[in-house]
């Protein structure tokens, strides 16, 4: 089975100027990409969006606008995000030639994104800990700062290569479930989340970095559907025994005797 630029999805965060959004389209259908998501745009559409795109004009009519990155990537299997810094925290890295191949391999089994985030600071540390993998455009250090549309001019132009690339069928991963969406990898950190706090490990006055970390370790891991179903029923058995615990402690504080008051006690 080969790849398919039909299950690439191009994802813009907060974009700032609308003829950035234009030029992006322009970029991808130069590669032959043609799924574009905008999430919560500044100005669109707009004019200027029109005129950079040129001939993509039909990109930008079928764009899809969303409220927050995680309505953009909610069923998509494999999500990558673009980083031009380092973070505090390591999180699994690719290099462009290595995002092309991926996204091209894994796109053959389910829906991939390809997230950018906003001209002037890239994507938040929440938005890029929705994706599984980051991705640097290894760029002069004395000038790293692309263009925008640049930018997805580079992973798109080294998708298309990966594709040309392939000779026969694509390598289909030797797997016998899909890997999680994330939108289900978000429901369960909350679940996550919620058990920590009720079992008493995870205090969120002073989170510190745990879900985070944690998060990390799911993403290098990429459990899929039914493991993540398997780590959901571990929590909700924790959440049942933690229940099963406190009720037995309130019913044994409940049947204990209570002490007499001082009046009814014997003086000896």
């Amino acid at each position: 089975m080969t790849g398919s630029f039909a299950s690439v999805r191009v994802v813009l965060v907060n974009t700032s100027h609308p003829g950035n959004i234009g030029a992006a389209a322009r970029a991808m259908k130069n590669m032959g990409l043609e799924r574009l998501y905008l999430v919560a745009p500044r100005e669109f559409p707009a004019p200027r969006a029109l005129w950079r795109a040129a001939g993509a004009v039909d990109v930008l009519e079928r764009a899809v606008v969303v409220e927050s990155l995680a309505e953009a990537v909610a069923d998509c299997g494999l999500v990558v995000g673009t980083s031009a810094r380092e973070r505090r925290i390591p999180w699994p890295l690719l290099d462009p030639r290595e995002c092309g191949q991926r996204v091209w391999q894994e796109s053959a089994h389910h829906e991939v994104a390809l997230v950018f985030g906003r001209e002037d600071r890239g994507l938040t540390n929440d938005e890029l800990a929705q994706c599984g993998y980051h991705v640097h455009i290894p760029a002069n250090p004395d000038y790293s700062s692309l263009n925008l549309a640049a930018a997805v001019q580079v992973l798109t132009y080294e998708l298309r290569m990966a594709a040309l690339a392939a000779t026969g069928e694509a390598q289909s991963p030797d797997w016998d479930v899909p890997p999680a969406p994330a939108a289900d990898l978000d429901l369960y950190f909350q679940h996550l989340e919620r058990v920590l706090v009720e079992i008493g490990f995870h205090d969120p006055a002073n989170p510190r970095q745990t879900m985070v970390r944690l998060r990390r370790l799911l993403a290098r891991i990429r459990p899929d559907r039914m493991e993540l179903s398997i780590l959901r029923g571990v929590l909700t058995g924790v959440q049942n025994l933690a229940w099963r615990l406190r009720t037995a402690g309130s019913a044994q504080a409940t049947d204990t005797p209570a002490a007499p008051r001082l009046e009814d006690r014997q003086v000896r």
